[in-house]
């Protein structure tokens, strides 16, 4: 992959769907049609992270179907929808096997195959906390999970179920919420389940060139005690789980890509174990609620630390962009996601135009294909896997008011240098018009251009431009790019 990579997320089965109703046939993994996997390529994306391709849990189906707040969710958008359309959740795994209906692992292998062959890698997910609750271990192998053998729990029975032997099991949670009743919670202090994880992690390493570590900071020894010292008491262990498993699974496949899902400050500790790209949810955030100030501030974190985040405007687990966002801002927020130090995660629905979200259980999703929408990622994309972008030099660039004009306090603005090429990224990051002033070492002489990239205008560089700058406006959540020679 290059550096800063475009990775494209995609709900397999969902997506799945979409295929089989415009195209009147179900495909397999290895089936789906090579003209999808080449406009990815096209549109400049390194990886595709296929969200959901291992084996389905029959009791976290038959839960879903039955969850009422699921149900009402989709009945909001979909008031007829057919509740057998509702699947298990991707993130309570049964079995770490590529699910048959999907093609097996045959198929799964032959992806990969054709993928790579494509120049793309391809993520898949491992979820490390839990599984599903009726993953055949619950039954076999008890003592990998947090229980209280067939002792009724004294505390917080609403956390624990029962397996098929009578023993008492809690429920996968993060301990900021209720527990999810379709898992079944690892215990980590128990070398055992470290062991059985790792070699499902060695599985799955053997199918893709990387993986995406769901909630990867529930398995911290803190954590984990923070979470369940009433069950497993306070000494922690010596190693962290992940800080061996990523050495193991490196010394297999030395390339091995690792995306943690991470939050509560603890991403700089995770990077730290060895992960490439942790999720950068802090600076979601601020595009969503905050200013271009508090932006700013972020982006001027070490660069070690941009280089290793993975920036987002959409996921399965966020409300779609534009209705998080609203339309213009979330066009603006992804342009700056998508020109970033780090890698740029796009999901594919979000690309798409997806409207609103639907629980991830619903594959029947049907939605419009919103053109304009569409086309500006495309057009955005192309333009950041320019080489500058993954092989230059980022740095912030300061605006300058344009006379009494202060807008330009709602800019932000960064510039690309790599050889003799430079591109500057200017956006306002407001719901205001905003006027700046633009300084650059531009190269001058006869012919020289800036070119605007979304535009595809062009400026002579002037003896003017090269000794003052120039001025820009811009409209409510605009963005423009110049490239010029320097």
């Amino acid at each position: 992959m290059r550096t800063n990579p475009h990775i494209l997320e995609i709900n397999t089965r969902a997506w799945l769907a979409r295929l089989e109703a415009k195209h009147g046939r179900r495909f397999t993994l290895p089936e789906i049609p090579d003209q999808y996997w080449q406009e990815f390529k096209d549109l400049g994306f390194d990886a595709v992270w296929l969200m959901g391709v291992w084996k389905q849990s029959p009791k976290a189906g038959q839960i879903a179907r039955e969850n009422a707040d699921i149900q009402q969710q989709i009945r909001q958008v979909y008031p007829d929808f057919n509740a057998q359309d509702i699947i298990a959740s991707p993130y309570a795994v049964y079995a770490y096997e590529a699910a048959e209906d999907l093609g097996g692992e045959a198929g799964l292998r032959q992806l990969h195959e054709k993928l790579n062959g494509m120049g793309m890698d391809l993520f898949l997910d491992f979820v490390a906390n839990h599984t599903a609750i009726d993953c055949p271990t619950v039954t076999a192998n008890p003592d990998f999970y947090i229980n209280t053998g067939k002792e009724e729990p004294r505390a917080h029975k609403d956390w624990f179920f029962k397996n098929d032997n009578g023993v008492w099991v809690a429920h996968g949670r993060d301990p900021y919420f209720a527990p999810w009743t379709d898992t079944a919670q690892l215990n980590y202090f128990n070398p055992k389940t470290k062991e059985f994880m790792l070699q499902n992690l060695l599985k799955v390493a053997d199918l893709c060139d990387g993986v995406r570590c769901d909630m990867a900071m529930l398995t911290l020894n803190k954590v984990h005690r923070d979470t369940w010292w009433e069950f497993i008491g306070g000494n922690l262990p010596k190693e962290e789980f992940w800080s061996i498993a990523l050495q193991k699974v490196r010394e297999a496949h030395p390339d091995f890509k690792f995306i943690a899902e991470v939050y509560w400050g603890l991403e700089w500790e995770i990077q730290e174990m060895g992960f490439d790209y942790t999720y950068d949810k802090v600076l979601y955030d601020r595009l969503r609620f905050s200013n271009s100030e508090d932006i700013k501030g972020h982006l001027g974190a070490e660069h070690l630390f941009q280089m290793r985040s993975i920036r987002f405007t959409a996921n399965h687990d966020e409300e779609e962009s534009l209705k998080a966002f609203g339309r213009e801002k979330s066009l603006a927020a992804s342009t700056i996601i998508a020109t970033l130090p780090g890698a740029r995660m796009i999901y594919l629905f979000q690309m798409l135009g997806h409207p609103v979200r639907v629980p991830i259980q619903y594959i029947k999703d049907f939605f419009k294909i919103d053109e304009p929408i569409y086309q500006y990622y495309c057009k955005l994309l192309k333009i950041a896997s320019k080489p500058a972008f993954h092989g230059g030099q980022w740095s912030l660039t300061d605006v300058n008011n344009c006379g009494e004009d202060v807008s330009c306090r709602h800019v932000l603005c960064w510039t690309w240098k790599q050889m003799n090429t430079a591109s500057t990224v200017v956006i306002n990051y407001s719901d205001t018009p905003a006027r700046c002033h633009l300084k650059i070492k531009a190269a001058g002489g006869e012919g020289k251009k800036i070119t605007e990239e979304f535009s595809g205008s062009e400026h002579d560089v002037t003896p003017d431009i090269q000794q003052k700058g120039f001025d820009i406006e811009l409209k409510p959540f605009e963005s423009k790019i110049f490239t010029y020679g320097i």
